[in-house]
């Protein structure tokens, strides 16, 4: 570090710091908050834009507003609307040529006046697709060439100068966030739809299909309900990891109890002998909880944790088990997801 600049630190106490830091987020907090009272009809018609397009969105933006335009193109791609990112740049340089008829396009800018976009928006204009604007005035340049301005109003930067994008790029995120959120409920994008987008890492576990994590039946130990207990637990054996509970099911093949190993040692502990040699249905927990085969691992999860149980069966349309979600399969993908 050079002696001119070792000068020209200013010395801060923690207080001092954390007052600084807690001013910052207290200003873009309360824009958030005050442009969140201002949004209006033109919102609904950017949604309209979004929900109907059927090409893909082109986001794009200079600076510390493509940036945003980056993260927003990947919101909105994750969430069910196909979008990408194209620098103003790159497409008055060839680019333009993956632009299809009938994309839409989401321009972020705060002041509107951006030369980089203005030289693009007679070209858009010429190629008859629709623009979207997130800009401070709809008076801009951009605010007039879109078809629907957010307009973010007057922004304080936050900061001892005010000078670096910070409310505004904060403004923009947020509204980004809000257009592919809200659109994503209105196509009705579902868990399982995400899932299928985020196949990778324990987010994408949580939000696989029950079907394709469960232990399948053949794994699992079935019985008729008829059965005694020890010809359950001497005939009833499967390879591989033991789950902790026993599948009971009806003539029909349906489910009609669990028994557990925790309901063997309970009899056990009572020196309960005799009823090793009755019909297990005495004993077994009637109507366990149970998840569908087509649920997603979420749900399973949730319903583990909320009811504290170590065992759930898994069954189809007709009720009858198909396989099971031991707690000892899923047990660290909360952990794994909240880190």
């Amino acid at each position: 570090m050079s002696a001119a600049f070792e000068r020209s630190v200013v010395p801060f106490t923690h207080f001092e710091q954390l007052r600084e830091a807690c001013a910052i987020l207290n200003i873009e907090g309360n824009a958030l908050l005050e442009l969140s009272r201002q949004l209006d009809e033109r919102f609904c018609t950017a949604l309209e834009l979004l929900a109907h397009c059927r090409g893909c969105v082109i986001v794009t933006g200079v600076g510390k507003a493509g940036l945003i335009g980056q993260k927003v193109a990947a919101t909105l791609s994750s969430t069910g609307t196909r979008a990408y990112f194209l620098h103003p740049t790159e497409a008055l340089h060839g680019d333009l040529g993956c632009v299809g008829p009938n994309d839409v396009w989401l321009i972020f800018s705060n002041s509107g006046e951006t030369d980089e976009l203005s030289r693009l928006l007679p070209i858009i204009r010429s190629q008859r697709q629709s623009i979207i604007a997130v800009t401070a005035s709809d008076a801009s340049t951009l605010g007039m060439q879109a078809d629907a301005t957010i307009s973010l109003g007057r922004l304080i930067e936050a900061g001892a100068h005010g000078l670096a994008p910070s409310t505004s790029t904060t403004a923009m995120l947020a509204i980004g966030d809000a257009l592919a959120l809200v659109v994503s409920q209105i196509k009705q994008f579902t868990p399982q739809q995400f899932a299928a987008f985020h196949p990778g890492g324990s987010l994408g576990r949580r939000l696989a299909s029950v079907r394709d994590v469960m232990r399948p039946i053949d794994q699992v130990r079935v019985a008729n309900e008829s059965s005694t207990i020890r010809e359950v637990f001497i005939s009833h054996s499967r390879p591989g990891r033991r789950t902790g509970a026993v599948i009971l099911v009806d003539e029909n093949g349906r489910l009609s109890g669990l028994f557990t190993d925790s309901d063997l040692a309970r009899l056990l502990e009572q020196r309960r002998d005799d009823q090793f040699d009755r019909s297990i249905s005495e004993v077994m927990t009637t109507r366990p909880l149970t998840v569908g085969v087509d649920a997603i691992l979420e749900e399973a999860m949730q319903l583990l944790s909320a009811k504290h149980v170590s065992e759930l069966p898994v069954i189809d349309d007709d009720g009858c088990p198909v396989g099971m979600i031991d707690i000892t399969d899923v047990i660290g993908l909360g952990k794994e997801a909240r880190t």
